[in-house]
């Protein structure tokens, strides 16, 4: 970096701060792995909580996920919006019996989640779906806690924090920060920075910035400069870890056609 803008870095930021960002060509490029393992590699540990960005089958790290099951990995916490459906995605994980709680909005599509949860072998936090997002976002900028009206007078709100605003009773629910998250983008260049495609956007990009290490899978990984800034929705500082996964596979989770004429 020039001595003026590491001047102004100082200047404007703590002393650690300029470390933290990485600035140098050579620890770009370790940011790039030949493959999931090798990415995940000296992370992974039991009773870890890992972060898995995705909805239903879009836009999940499959390959990451891959990864994770081969480790041997287990009671792991897993904060998801589901579990994938059974054989595929965190289900897989599900059938080694490698995770030990689901953070989670929704048990639907996979029986074995299901099964497990009803049988007492999972244990299983529910949150209304746009609390987990925003107990993410908050995980992600540092906010620790936060209150909404979501939940009160149900079993969601059981064991919480209750306050009175305006007349209104909210309910405090947690941020979340996780030991790693693992994101699927689109499209990545080799400092990090990350565009997602459509609805595969969905959780990823509040996932990126609540993990202690973020790990994303690209399905095209181009040089610096090579994106329009206006099109990054995740800089590269939240992004730590990339592989490279050409023709990533594309699961619909329930196919519906219509009838030919």
């Amino acid at each position: 970096m020039p001595r003026c803008e590491k001047s102004l870095v100082s200047a404007i930021h703590p002393p650690n701060f300029s470390k933290r960002l990485q600035w140098s060509p050579a620890t770009v490029m370790r940011k790039i792995y030949s493959d999931a393992t090798s990415a995940l590699a000296g992370l992974l540990k039991d009773g870890m909580t890992v972060m898995s960005g995705g909805f239903g089958l879009c836009g999940i790290p499959e390959t990451l996920i891959l990864a994770i099951r081969e480790s041997g990995v287990k009671n792991l916490t897993v904060i998801s919006n589901n579990a994938g459906v059974d054989g595929i995605g965190l289900g897989i994980l599900l059938e080694t019996r490698q995770i030990r709680k689901m953070i989670s909005s929704y048990v639907g599509e996979n029986k074995l989640f299901a099964q497990q949860f009803l049988a007492g072998e999972l244990e299983l936090e529910f949150t209304p779906q746009g609390t987990l997002a925003e107990r993410i976002r908050a995980g992600g900028a540092g906010i620790p806690a936060f209150f909404t009206r979501t939940g009160v007078g149900t079993i969601i709100a059981e064991g919480k924090d209750l306050r009175e605003f305006d007349g209104e009773t909210f309910v405090m629910e947690r941020g979340l920060v996780a030991d790693i998250a693992i994101v699927h983008a689109w499209k990545a260049d080799t400092e990090g920075n990350l565009v997602y495609r459509k609805t595969a956007r969905n959780f990823n990009p509040m996932m990126a910035t609540a993990g202690k290490v973020t790990i994303a899978q690209v399905e095209h990984l181009v040089q610096p400069g090579q994106i329009d800034p206006d099109h990054i929705v995740t800089p590269g500082i939240f992004v730590q870890r990339l592989v490279h996964v050409q023709n990533a596979d594309k699961r619909i989770e329930q196919r519906t056609t219509r009838k030919r004429a």
